[in-house]
């Protein structure tokens, strides 16, 4: 498997949590939040700083596991903002030079 074919499968299942909540189900969890929208951005400035600070230590196997908990957060955050992956993907294209 890709590694884009990587995050279409993770943006399938977080879209699919979404649609057909699941009992158990972090992301269903997430979403289903009273906080709502704020309880998926405040995951997302958390991991964002866990990051930064796995970063800053040089711990590099802790740097890559808070880099994918905050790209999976990103993605359920895009999701909810109805925004598709495949919007993301030609964002960045348009970028390359």
């Amino acid at each position: 498997m890709s590694d884009t074919e990587v995050l279409e499968e993770l943006f399938r299942v977080i879209d699919d949590r979404i649609v057909n909540p699941k009992p158990g189900s972090y992301v269903t969890g997430l979403v289903t939040d009273p906080k709502g929208m704020d309880k998926v951005l405040e995951k997302m400035g958390e991991e964002t700083t866990e990051f930064i600070i796995a970063m800053k230590n040089g711990v590099s196997g802790r740097t890559v596991e808070e880099a994918a908990d905050l790209q999976f957060h990103l993605l359920i955050a895009l999701r909810i903002a109805g925004i598709d992956l495949s919007d993301l993907m030609e964002e960045l294209k348009k970028r390359r030079r």
